[in-house]
Parts: C-alpha cells; sequence; structure tokens
C-alpha cells in the first residue's frame, strides 16, 4: 500500500509539475512577443532598423556592372551604341543612331530613348560619344523615355557607365557632372582619347539649362 501510494503521488507531481511548465512556456511566449514587437516598434521609430539592402550586398554589390571578358586589343571596328546602363542610378535605357542633325529627326528620336548624336565619335575610336535623353520629375508621364536620363546629376566621380556596342561593352568612369546652360556652353566634338558625354535634353531646338556628364574609357569587353 505504501508502494502504490508513493506512486500516486509522484504521478499526481508530475502532472502538477507538466501543467505548471505548459502555462508558464506559452506565459513566455506571450512575453517574447510582446518584448520583440514592442522594441521593434521603438526601433522603427528611432529609424534604426537595418536597411534590407543590406543583405543582398552579401551575395554581390548591386552598384557594379557585370560584364564579359576584358578585351586587351584595340577594337577594329568602330561601334554604334545600343544601349547605356548606369548601376549607381539603375538606370538602363536603349540608345537610337540617326544619321540626321535634323532637329525635327532628333526631337523624334528622343521620344524613343536616348539619342547619340550623329556627328560625334563612335564607340571603339578616339573621341567624344555624345549622348543626350530626356528627363522630366513628373509624377506621371506618358511615355517613359521622358525620364530616360532622370538622376544622372546624381552621379559621383568614379560610378561606373556601360554603353553597349553590337559585339562589345564600353566601361567608362565619371570624370564631372555640372549643370550647364544650353546657350553659353558648349559640348566639345573633339577630344584626347575616348570619352563619353550625357547630357539631358528637353529639345535639340530649345536653349536651356541641362545636367552634363563626362566619363572616360577605362575598359572593354567582350558581349
Amino acid at each position: 500500500m505504501n508502494t502504490n501510494s508513493l506512486t500516486v503521488k509522484t504521478a499526481v507531481k508530475l502532472v502538477k509539475a507538466s501543467k505548471t511548465a505548459y502555462y508558464r512556456k506559452w506565459a513566455f511566449l506571450s512575453v517574447f512577443v510582446l518584448v520583440f514587437f514592442i522594441t521593434t516598434g521603438i526601433a522603427a521609430a528611432l529609424d534604426v532598423l537595418p536597411d534590407p539592402t543590406t543583405a543582398s550586398n552579401v551575395y554581390g554589390d548591386t552598384t557594379k556592372l557585370s560584364v564579359g571578358p576584358l578585351v586587351s586589343a584595340p577594337i577594329a571596328t568602330p561601334e554604334l551604341p545600343v544601349k547605356i546602363e548606369i548601376p549607381a542610378i539603375k538606370l538602363s535605357v536603349s540608345v537610337s543612331n540617326p544619321e540626321s542633325t535634323n532637329v525635327e529627326v532628333l526631337d523624334n528620336a528622343l521620344l524613343k530613348g536616348a539619342v547619340r548624336y550623329p556627328t560625334s565619335a563612335k564607340l571603339g575610336e578616339q573621341g567624344n560619344v555624345i549622348i543626350f535623353g530626356h528627363s522630366s520629375y513628373l509624377p506621371l508621364v506618358n511615355n517613359q523615355n521622358f525620364k530616360a536620363f532622370d538622376g544622372i546629376q546624381n552621379l559621383k566621380q568614379g560610378d561606373q557607365i556601360a554603353v553597349t556596342g553590337s559585339g562589345h561593352v564600353y566601361v567608362y568612369s565619371v570624370e564631372t557632372v555640372v549643370k550647364a546652360n544650353a546657350t553659353e556652353d558648349s559640348i566639345p566634338l573633339t577630344v584626347e582619347g575616348s570619352k563619353l558625354t550625357l547630357a539631358t535634353c528637353n529639345s535639340f531646338g530649345q536653349k536651356s539649362d541641362r545636367f552634363v556628364v563626362t566619363a572616360n574609357l577605362v575598359e572593354t569587353h567582350t558581349l
């Protein structure tokens, strides 16, 4: 009887201990969740939460270009630009190459993306590759090409610009970023070395202020 009595008492104690642990577990979880939400709310209010883009940097720097093998020999045949990419401002836009310098022709081409000025240099040759693009900071536009060069004024020295041709990618490093007056300032066609100039443009026939970015060729890669 004593043995059975002890066994029953032990079982009762175990049951009570299990119930206590069970209730304490849920109490602990409740407190943990409450503390978590309070802490997160305070951190958000103080703007000290980690930047969600930080995690992506573990897998690679999104401000760098991904291009093919480096080319060491000079390009035999100059190429026309077909696309511009600027990772620093998440810009990617196609480039057209009209043959006429007629203002109406160039303005119509701007409605389809960026435009290489016809008498400027081609990719792979000495000189200044000059490319124009619209910029607009209206919240809504019917044609997104009016925002083709939005943000180029925010580029910094050393930012990379990739211009794709028919067989190669030409990587330029930003040298200067300025606000120019179209009436007083001009963009030179003839320069030493291989350079790239990007300029915002309301219209080829309109004299207005524009942002101008100059860059130097640093690398050439095969597609």
